[in-house]
């Protein structure tokens, strides 16, 4: 007879536990803030001796139950989310290298492998949350063979996928200004050249399996930043592997998003450091910051 400590569901709690333990150990590896470290530890400890298992939770309570937990705040309790859901953790692998952004994509309807490769090397997406984010802030309909018709479908089946009703609009109204983003950028890319920070060895294009890609986890205000070059295969073949960054940001209560800066090629602010989609509010700041000069 199965007890309940045999469950396959609280089974599934030992993974979640071990999860955030490898993240807590990947961020503290990476000189990450250390409370940012043991906010996982404290999450993996509370999990560890629960007896009733997170699914459960989820189904019956939805977020808030998940919240309620000791120690289980708004952004871990979206991982936990996210591992129950999916059988993934993006952020986890990411960090490991391990990211395969093409294979996710391809589980949402519409989304074949052709597009699901587009998404990630045109838009640098690797998460739902990112893909449900760029679906309804336009950037989705930038990517040649995603009509109208498809993006409804996507947005209709990662709502009822992720279960966040009020998402959209806390992403496109709750995202750090581009002077903060712009400073993140800079901090990255001295430090990368200084050679201070820690370096992974991502899987994908990386067949000698050498640690190159550098990682910076920052914080402003109550910003969390987490920033690396990109490693899309456009990427690769543009060579600007060493010039596009992709920042993921999150806070305490809010889930995670992304923006990709790269150096302008074309036009007034060529040369300079913009933030992709958000290219009219870089060029704002960089009038305002030379009229102050």
């Amino acid at each position: 007879m199965m007890t309940n400590n045999d469950s396959p569901d609280l089974d599934t709690n030992h993974i979640i536990e071990a999860n955030l333990r490898e993240m807590a150990d990947l961020l503290e590896q990476q000189q990450a803030d250390g409370f940012r470290v043991l906010a996982y530890r404290h999450a993996a400890d509370t999990i560890a001796v629960m007896s009733r298992p997170l699914s459960q939770i989820l189904v019956i309570e939805g977020m808030q139950g998940l919240t309620a937990l000791p120690t289980i705040g708004p952004s871990i309790a979206a991982a936990v989310a996210e591992m129950l859901r999916t059988g993934r953790w993006a952020q986890l692998e990411r960090l490991r290298g391990a990211a395969s952004p093409e294979h996710l994509f391809r589980t949402v309807p519409g989304i074949g492998p052709q597009l699901a490769a587009k998404l990630h090397d045109e838009l640098h997406l690797d998460t739902l949350e990112a893909l449900e984010m760029a679906a309804h802030d336009g950037r989705l309909r930038q990517v040649p063979g995603f009509g109208d018709r498809r993006i409804s479908m996507i947005k209709a089946s990662l709502q009822e996928r992720l279960g966040r009703r009020r998402l959209r609009r806390q992403h496109l109204t709750h995202a750090p200004s581009v002077e903060m983003l712009l400073d993140v950028d800079q901090e990255y890319l001295q430090r990368a050249a200084k050679g201070d920070l820690r370096k992974i060895a991502p899987k994908r294009f990386n067949p000698h399996g050498r640690a190159w890609l550098p990682i910076l986890h920052t914080r402003r205000k109550d910003w969390i930043f987490t920033a690396m070059f990109s490693n899309t295969q456009r990427a690769h073949e543009f060579k600007r592997t060493a010039d596009w960054v992709v920042i993921y940001f999150h806070t305490d209560s809010t889930p995670e998003g992304q923006f990709t800066i790269v150096t302008e090629s074309t036009g007034q602010w060529r040369g300079f450091r913009v933030v992709r989609g958000r290219e009219r509010e870089c060029g704002d700041f960089y009038r305002r910051r030379d009229t102050a000069a």
